[in-house]
């Protein structure tokens, strides 16, 4: 390469790093992190969350067919319990944190429900304070438990990991965020039914659609407390699993065509929820990995998100790094010298803390986050190696101080670049053939909305 080529080729750089800081680096950028979040984050007691699950195993069995009479034992006295904590939260709430049972009745299938019986989600709502802001964010897990007959509604059941610790997440981060405001109204729920087949979920999930809700994310957690596999002899509490959904279940056949086109199968409302989460909770709690997994769930597995899926939202399911099958799923006896059953003393209450952080720093961000920016568009009009983008702000709630351009390359993983900007379009020395980008909008304190990606918009 000659000298001369060599900087004809610099001096292009420099005109594109020139185009890149006139637009971008030229606006100042909002605060990276919101210390009211990481005064919450800092709230979350592993303490606690040991005090909930061993209360939630005190019931010796949570199985949906079990007593909803006993006081002491069976589902029904660990519903009413929840609903009794949750309604102590609520008082540091000033009236915005309303607590339900949601009841319903689920038909006899001949399979894992003999005939027809009761059930109750327990529901904490901490109504949004903006009263032009509709979105809803859910967080959840499932009350319920099981022993190795799924049909056992005698047996010890103690659940204490599957899914106490993720009640027990839900339930604590209730108490820390009761007190705290946020434009957006965010739901806490402890799911029963879905041992017997995600009735619980499908319940409100249906719920949600028939009622028209504005549901923006749905966080579940389901077997997020034990950080040991003796299987693997693998201990690490330092990642933790969120998996998601490509495209979106109720996806068009339009919609269908133009994933296809731009090649966006990694990149539907669930996929891109799961990298905020990962964005997000790595920014605000220390030594965790949010490790995403590129599927719907575990191999050949199901939970509580999916019935949301099925309806078109977004919805993520978070789950321990390595499960320990011999504490899941199993009678609580000793075989050999070796204790089974899903006992307390198998989880690592650290770790939980961990993970109930990840989610709280979550909720926070996006329900204190401006609604998302609307008609988001890359222009098409010209062949060109720079990339143009156009969007709208949004209609409702409050104005974004700005937004982020999120980007990175078609074979990363995670978004690799942001970029700031005030207006509602930008010029990016960066190819569309080679890269994807989405927006978010932010407010001052860097609160970001989920990220939206362009359609192709010919003009």
């Amino acid at each position: 390469m000659t000298y001369k080529t060599k900087f004809t080729r610099l001096l292009a750089l420099c005109m594109l790093a020139g185009l890149y800081l006139s637009q971008t680096v030229a606006a100042q950028a909002p605060a990276t992190h919101d210390e009211e979040i990481h005064k919450m984050v800092n709230e979350v007691s592993a303490d606690n969350l040991r005090t909930l699950v061993e209360k939630m195993v005190s019931f010796e069995t949570r199985h949906s067919l079990s007593s909803t009479t006993d006081k002491k034992r069976g589902i029904g006295a660990a519903r009413e319990w929840v609903k009794s904590e949750f309604e102590k939260y609520a008082k540091a709430s000033n009236g915005r944190m309303t607590v339900d049972m949601d009841r319903y009745t689920v038909k006899g299938d001949g399979r894992r429900i003999p005939q027809d019986v009761e059930m109750a989600n327990v529901v904490a709502t901490l109504k949004g304070t903006d009263p032009n802001d509709d979105r809803v964010i859910i967080v959840a897990g499932h009350l319920d438990s099981r022993a190795t007959d799924v049909m056992d509604a005698k047996s010890k059941a103690p659940g204490a990991n599957d899914d106490a610790s993720g009640v027990a997440i839900v339930m604590e981060m209730a108490r820390v965020m009761a007190s705290r405001q946020f434009p957006a109204t965010l739901v806490f729920v402890a799911f029963q039914g879905e041992e017997q087949g995600l009735y619980g979920s499908r319940h409100m999930a249906e719920r949600v659609k028939k009622e028209g809700w504005n549901l923006v994310a749905v966080l579940n957690n389901d077997i997020v407390g034990n950080s040991y596999s003796a299987e693997m002899g693998i201990h690490d509490n330092t990642r933790v699993r969120v998996f998601s959904e490509a495209t979106p279940s109720n996806e068009t056949e339009e919609q269908a065509r133009l994933r296809r086109t731009l090649g966006s199968e990694n990149d539907g409302p669930s996929r891109n929820l799961a990298r905020y989460m990962k964005m997000t909770g790595e920014a605000y709690v220390d030594q965790i990995e949010v490790v995403l997994g590129y599927r719907p769930d575990r191999f050949l597995r199901g939970g509580d998100h999916t019935p949301f899926n099925q309806q078109g939202y977004a919805a993520v399911r978070m789950s321990e790094m390595n499960e320990d099958f011999d504490h899941q799923h199993q009678d609580v006896r000793k075989e050999n010298g070796k204790q089974y059953g899903d006992l307390t003393e198998f989880m690592d209450f650290e770790y939980l803390r961990k993970n109930t952080a990840v989610n709280l720093a979550t909720m926070a961000n996006l329900g204190r986050a401006p609604h998302a920016p609307e008609k988001v568009g890359v222009l098409t009009a010209n062949l060109t190696n720079k990339t143009d983008l156009k969007w709208d702000a949004p209609a409702k709630g409050k104005k974004p101080a700005g937004y982020y351009i999120l980007m990175r390359e078609t074979s990363s993983q995670t978004w690799d670049k942001k970029f700031f900007v005030k207006d509602t379009k930008v010029t990016l020395p960066y190819s569309k053939d080679n890269y994807f980008f989405a927006v978010q909008a932010a407010d001052e304190l860097g609160h970001t909305s989920l990220p939206v990606l362009p359609v192709p918009v010919r003009q």
